[in-house]
């Protein structure tokens, strides 16, 4: 059997830059293998999102090469590429229609469409309700949109990105708005799903909380200012001195049970 090594790159990212106006990506090398689970860590304005625009080819790279499930940016049509690449953000969240039920919501993601206006198949019925299962929401199958919790929501697109059969899933800071209970229960769902075995998509994780990177996020990319302050296994570059730099602040790192967490020391400035 071939090893990991033998198999394409999901995300293959070499010296890429980003300039517009500014410059907003600078000289960033990236690589996720198969099998590995990512977060990008970073403040607001470090260049998370650009990032993810990049790689999803909303925002075109002014220098560098990009390559995503083995297709070279400039070489492939991305549009194809993006119904191979789940996506979970609130930009998505925000224009689901409210009456559509979890079935008919994550049906809709074997099209990439917004809202479900044909009829049904039996095949995406059937499947649409295994993927509810998966990501256990069974019992809210028939349930309408707009009854259902953020958590639950999450869930659900998490569930419609995986109707597509993705080999990758990014997921665009998923906790924004949750309290800290749903929180805690959606991290432990995507832990579940980070471990599962067989065929299951990497994950790519954007955050600003060290507080979300779970056990099963292998390794982890840190931004400030559109360039990458440190990348590699989650326990070899998650570190007080590398978060201070990153966060432009004195930071305390600590970790508990395979967890983090951040204590900020706001009377003291950190000196790059």
């Amino acid at each position: 059997m071939a090893g990991r090594n033998h198999l394409p790159a999901v995300i293959d990212v070499t010296d890429l830059s980003v300039k517009r106006e500014v410059e907003i990506l600078r000289s960033i090398s990236w690589r996720v293998e198969a099998g590995e689970n990512w977060v990008i860590l970073g403040a607001n304005g470090s260049g998370k999102t650009s990032l993810l625009s990049v790689l999803t080819g909303y925002l075109s790279p002014t220098t560098g090469e990009i390559r995503v499930l083995g297709e070279t940016f400039g070489q492939f049509d991305w549009r194809e590429l993006r119904k191979r690449v789940g996506l979970v953000s609130s930009s998505i969240r925000q224009m689901m229609p409210g009456h559509d039920t979890c079935v008919q919501t994550v049906a809709s993601g074997a099209s990439a469409m917004i809202g479900f206006w044909q009829e049904m198949g039996s095949a995406d019925r059937e499947r649409a309700v295994e993927i509810l299962r998966q990501v256990e929401l069974f019992e809210l199958r028939d349930r309408p949109w707009r009854f259902l919790s953020e958590g639950e929501r999450q869930r659900v697109l998490i569930g419609r990105a995986l109707m597509a059969q993705p080999k990758l899933l990014v997921l665009d800071e998923p906790c924004a708005g949750l309290d800290p209970v749903a929180r805690e229960r959606f991290l432990q769902f995507l832990e579940r799903l980070g471990t599962e075995r067989g065929n299951r998509p990497s994950l790519v994780l954007v955050t600003h909380h060290v507080e979300e990177i779970m056990p099963s996020f292998s390794h982890v990319l840190i931004l400030r200012g559109g360039k990458v302050v440190a990348s590699g296994p989650t326990r070899e570059v998650m570190s007080s001195q590398i978060l201070s730099e990153a966060f432009a602040g004195a930071v305390y790192l600590e970790r508990y049970d395979d967890r983090y967490r951040l204590r900020v020391n706001a009377t003291s400035d950190f000196v790059a």
